[in-house]
């Protein structure tokens, strides 16, 4: 293998305690040219310490472990690096879980239950900076959103900073659509649509695409 396919891996870190589970995930994903695991825990506390160390592409958390849960490993994680990926996988289904998960900026919420397939892509999309959450798990975030009163973002956020192509755009995203997807409906260059999130990300004063589509649901601007 040259030095550039080594250097086009996806760097995987796994923090799951189920031993099994991540045994069986940790073959799935080697399979994959370019995926690579350079990193595994068994609990938070110490998936904390790993992703500081090796500094991965991304990380894959549990959510129901114990010493330390995901949701306080996500937050010290984030804390520390607010730019690194971290993606819940999880059998959780509860939209309170979810919710906070999106709150604190997880790229995204998987259920352990989806098909291989749908994990990977949902990885690479990730790494890409697009949202990913399981299909059936949109609209339990969208109906939490609509009916309490928890916030997404800061109370300072600027709404009214926005230029009407931000707002479409933030609508975009409240969809989970990708930039790609984003710039062939508004027939934009796909590097266009990148700064205009980049500049709603900014406005807005919060860290992911996924934030943004709570922001977005949660104050009515995901209507187009």
């Amino acid at each position: 293998m040259t030095a550039e396919e080594t250097a086009k891996k996806i760097r995987i870190a796994l923090i799951d305690d189920h031993t099994l589970f991540r045994s069986g995930l940790k073959a799935l994903l080697t399979r994959q040219s370019d995926f690579e695991i350079v990193g595994e825990a068994a609990d938070g506390l110490e998936g904390v310490k790993l992703v500081e160390q090796i500094k991965p592409d991304i990380v894959l958390l549990d959510l129901d472990m114990p010493t330390m849960s995901g949701n306080e490993a996500l937050a010290q994680i984030l804390e520390t690096d607010p730019s690194m990926k971290v993606l819940m996988l999880t059998v959780s289904e509860d939209g309170d879980d979810l919710a906070e998960c999106m709150r604190l900026g997880a790229v995204g919420y998987l259920l352990k239950k989806i098909d291989a397939d749908f994990l990977l892509q949902s990885i690479r999309h990730a790494v890409a900076g697009d949202s990913v959450i399981s299909p059936e798990m949109t609209s339990k975030l969208v109906m939490k959103l609509r009916n309490d009163t928890y916030r997404a973002s800061s109370a300072s956020a600027d709404i009214e900073s926005l230029t009407p192509r931000e707002r479409q755009t933030l609508a975009w995203l409240a969809r989970g659509v990708s930039n790609k997807e984003i710039a062939r409906t508004l027939d934009l260059a796909e590097s266009t649509v990148k700064v205009h999130v980049q500049s709603v990300l900014r406005k807005l004063n919060i860290k992911s695409r996924v934030q943004a589509a709570v922001f977005a649901v949660e104050h009515h601007l995901d209507k187009l």
